[in-house]
């Protein structure tokens, strides 16, 4: 236990205080603030967002649209995070965890020491989630407090609770990111194809991910003009669990029913269109159901980082390592 404390607070250290970790944190922070409170940023659109009607028709939940309210040209926070904050955090973290080490004879140095190698694996991965949730935290509550000041709302305990399951679930996320991009630092001995390959596996997810499903869903169940409305719903199903294969769109589907109490996920609106036939108008979710709601998002973002970190591990354990 002295060991794996010894080891986290040394990576910690390094990750936050690093030339690395500073100009990133500096960069996400910036561009985060400036997608927010930009001229064009989503602060600008959310008064106007709260005089129109939407979709869910929740008023109540004020605070909450700072975060998903898009601006102008720009995205909104919760997208900003979803697609670029926390694939680039836990990318940037992990892709040269172990084999910089070992390329420059510094993990042979450290395994000489009385420290276990489990020790040094599981101490790596641990600061690097608590550095991802950290920025996380730190930027999210940096804009809480800038948008409480500017429009002048405070969140209620739902919210704030809401908020506080968002940076679980992010942080989580991030340790999915980390996790893959340390399975290659591992299985990798180059830090520059590491780094590509983490890249690659995000590019891919990102750009690559919906047209793929779209041909699966076209392709076991297509539709045209002319299809009915089961057919179309088959389509629309097939598609919704493809993407579900992505940790993005998981992601994307657990925060938007959190952040959104009047959302529900693709799954349950197909299901309730398909029964009623008719247009659906949701109210808002208790907290306790949106809990419910997102649950086997949360479990099978565990089981994914899990199943890398098991892999990494491994494959880690086995290794040959020298100190020249």
């Amino acid at each position: 236990m002295k060991g794996l404390v010894t080891v986290f607070t040394k990576e910690l250290t390094d990750y936050l205080l690093s030339w690395r970790g500073i100009i990133l944190f500096a960069a996400v922070l910036l561009t985060t603030v400036f997608a927010v409170f930009g001229p064009s940023g989503a602060l600008q659109n959310i008064r106007q967002a709260l005089d129109t009607p939407t979709q869910y028709r929740v008023g109540e939940f004020v605070f909450l649209r700072l975060f998903t309210t898009s601006g102008q040209g720009a995205p909104s926070f919760l997208y900003f995070i979803t697609m670029f904050l926390v694939p680039i955090l836990g990318i940037t973290l992990g892709f040269d965890a172990i084999n910089n080490e070992q390329n420059n004879g510094t993990l042979g140095r450290l395994l000489s020491q009385p420290i276990y190698r489990d020790v040094v694996f599981n101490g790596k991965f641990l600061a690097g989630t608590v550095t991802i949730g950290i920025m996380l935290s730190t930027i999210t509550l940096l804009i809480s407090g800038l948008g409480l000041r500017i429009i002048g709302v405070p969140p209620s305990s739902e919210e704030a609770f809401r908020i506080f399951l968002f940076l679980v679930l992010g942080t989580l996320y991030g340790a999915f990111w980390l996790g893959l991009a340390m399975l290659f630092s591992v299985l990798l001995r180059r830090v520059a194809t590491s780094a590509l390959a983490s890249i690659a596996v995000w590019v891919f997810f990102i750009f690559f991910m919906t047209m793929i499903t779209g041909f699966i869903a076209n392709t076991i169940a297509p539709v045209d003009a002319a299809s009915s409305q089961q057919e179309v719903m088959r389509n629309l199903r097939i598609h919704v669990s493809a993407m579900r294969a992505s940790p993005i769109g998981l992601f994307q589907e657990a925060t938007t029913v959190l952040l959104v109490p009047g959302a529900r996920t693709m799954g349950e609106y197909l299901q309730l269109q398909t029964a009623s036939g008719a247009l659906w108008m949701p109210g808002a979710l208790p907290l306790g159901q949106t809990i419910l709601t997102i649950w086997p998002h949360i479990v099978t973002l565990i089981a994914t980082t899990a199943v890398l970190f098991v892999i990494s591990y491994a494959k880690f354990m086995r290794e040959e390592i020298r100190s020249t």
